[in-house]
This record gives structure tokens, sequence and C-alpha cells, in this order.
């Protein structure tokens, strides 16, 4: 996101926190679809996606007091529906493990399909993500999921190509040991 993206949306939030309801509505045109793009990531599943990201614009109407810089509004609601989504994809988990104990006692209809599959790949991925240093896990959702070049990050982050290049490689090497 550029810099004056970023602080449009630091207008914005100061004059929904003065009460102008249509600095929000501005606010979820200009983030939506890159907020329902992150859910479906970590869902696989396009209604879900769309509960998740209501119930983060819920939230961040609730908490929007507690945002110290409103020119990071955009990354603040991003880390709101990651985490929203790992909070689904864990009660999934759950669920999931529910269901197989159930299978394993002999009710029938209880097997593992391919969605479940996905979605316990996924929480797995996520979880082995979070486990990452914060600076690994800024590149590879500036990279992955926000689709930035190496140069982009560079500037967005401040620090050299060659930087950006080593944390990804770092990154990846250290999910592909957690993920074995």
């Amino acid at each position: 996101m550029e810099k004056l993206d970023r602080i449009f949306d630091g207008l914005l939030v100061l004059k929904f926190k003065g009460g102008d309801q249509k600095a929000m509505d501005i606010l979820i045109k200009r983030h939506q679809k890159r907020l329902l793009s992150q859910a479906r990531w970590y869902t696989g599943d396009a209604e879900s996606a769309k509960d998740i990201v209501q119930d983060s614009w819920i939230k961040a109407m609730r908490k929007i007091h507690r945002l110290k810089d409103p020119n990071k509004f955009g990354s603040w609601m991003m880390t709101i529906v990651t985490r929203q989504s790992v909070d689904v994809l864990k009660k999934e988990q759950k669920e999931l493990g529910r269901k197989k104990e159930i299978g394993r006692s002999g009710v029938p209809g209880a097997t593992e399909t391919k969605s479940d599959q996905r979605k316990q790949l996924l929480l797995k991925l996520k979880l082995a993500i979070e486990e990452l240093k914060t600076d690994h896990q800024m590149v590879l959702r500036l990279f992955y999921l926000q689709e930035y070049s190496l140069r982009e990050i560079s500037e967005i982050l401040k620090i050299s190509p060659g930087t950006v290049k080593s944390r990804l490689y770092h990154a990846r090497e250290k999910l592909k040991t957690v993920l074995k």
C-alpha cells in the first residue's frame, strides 16, 4: 500500500472516530476485496471468508479507538482478519478431531474429506508461519499474500533487496523443516 493511501486511510479513521459514518463506508470499500482474499486464502471457502471479514469489521469498529497510528489502518485490519481466520481454522480443527473420534467409535459419516485435509494443512502452515520471526513473517506476507515485488518490499521495509531475498529464503527453509 502506498504512502498516500495510508495517509488517506488515516484521515478516514480520524473522521470515523469523530462520528462520520461515511468515512467507515469508504474504508470498507477500499479494503473489502483485499480482506476477503486474505480470509479466503486461510479458509479456502468464500462463504466463511465473508463471515470472517464481516466479524472483523464489527470488531474493528468497536476497537478503532485503540488504533494508535491511524495511518496503519490497513495493516491493522489485515491483522484482525488473519487472527479471525486462524481462530476459525482452530475451531474447525477441534471439530474435525471430534469427528475423527466419533468415526473411530463406529459412527458412520465421520470420514475426513479433501476439504478437511486442506483445512488441516492450511492450519498447520498458518501456525508454522506464526512461529517464524516477525521479520520473516512480514516478508512472506508481503511477497506471497500482497504480491509485492522484492524491490517494493525493500522500499516498504527500508531494507536492501538482498536482505529481502535472504529473509524469504530463510523463512521458506524454516517452513520446510517445520512442515516435514
